[in-house]
């Protein structure tokens, strides 16, 4: 005699007839369909025996009615993301709704595509643009100035500091004299091109000397000793009468050597004297 096989729950005998198990019970399908199928998600509806169910994250859904909430493209065989709304979505519709915006086009920056990343911002690849000339940067080096980004060579003609000399920018390292920026080449003495960084120099009009080339061609030279009236050194202060220029020190009585600066004193045949030489003249 054969053992009976029936449905837990109606008890209808199973042989030969199609069931279901369900939690180690056997089930007939009628019982299934009422008492033990998961609700669609989607539609509401019981899942029944003979309808293939889909579930995620204890969710279930019709084969059918898993499907992306935004375009509808059946997601059964496809990717997909759950959003904390419990919509279900395709890749390219959850990024849409979710993905990071470029900051250019302020359009959705796809998972995939050639984008940009800085200081937690991302552009399309196409988007990351200069400020000045417009054009992407994409390899090349950039700098930022605010929220504003500069290719290099834009940042450099618009910011970097002007050389005094030659008016190029200074992209690095340089010397400042009189408030005024130098490239390093360029601060150079005017007659003999010596470079002047970290030695005795001296300017004359907008023009930068070494000490040799400023007492050859520049400096104006003593009436009383005929060198080179320089400024360096001993006897710094000059007197100048007539169109004629002396040393401190050498503006002293022809006769005498009193020093005069800053007294009376008498011209006589282009030679200087106190006025008490003067009258024995």
């Amino acid at each position: 005699m054969t053992d009976r096989f029936d449905c837990y729950y109606c008890r209808d005998n199973l042989h030969g007839k199609k069931y279901v198990k369900k939690d180690e019970k056997h089930v007939c399908t009628k019982c299934f369909d009422k008492l033990c199928a998961n609700t669609c998600a989607e539609c509401r509806r019981p899942i029944g025996a003979d309808s293939k169910e889909l579930h995620h994250k204890n969710r279930y859904w019709h084969e059918d009615c898993f499907r992306c909430a935004k375009c509808y493209k059946p997601l059964a065989n496809e990717p997909f993301s759950a959003r904390d709304d419990g919509k279900i979505m395709c890749g390219k519709c959850g990024s849409r709704e979710d993905g990071n915006r470029c900051q250019g086009c302020y359009k959705v920056v796809m998972p995939g595509s050639q984008n940009v990343e800085y200081k937690n911002k991302v552009w399309h690849d196409e988007c990351f643009t200069c400020f000045e000339c417009k054009q992407p940067i994409r390899t090349q080096s950039f700098l930022a100035r605010g929220d504003d980004i500069y290719c290099a060579p834009c940042h450099e003609k618009k910011f970097a500091k002007k050389c005094f000399k030659c008016k190029q920018p200074i992209t690095s390292g340089g010397i400042s004299y009189q408030d005024q920026p130098w490239h390093s080449e360029c601060f150079v003495c005017e007659t003999c091109r010596k470079p002047l960084s970290g030695t005795r120099f001296t300017s004359h009009e907008d023009h930068v000397y070494c000490v040799d080339c400023y007492k050859t061609d520049v400096a104006k030279k003593c009436h009383g000793c005929k060198n080179p009236i320089t400024g360096f050194g001993h006897g710094t202060n000059v007197v100048n009468y007539e169109g004629f220029s002396w040393h401190e020190y050498c503006f002293t009585c022809k006769k005498c050597s009193l020093s005069l600066a800053n007294k009376r004193f008498v011209i006589n045949a282009e030679q200087i004297y106190c006025p008490d030489c003067a009258k024995k003249l």
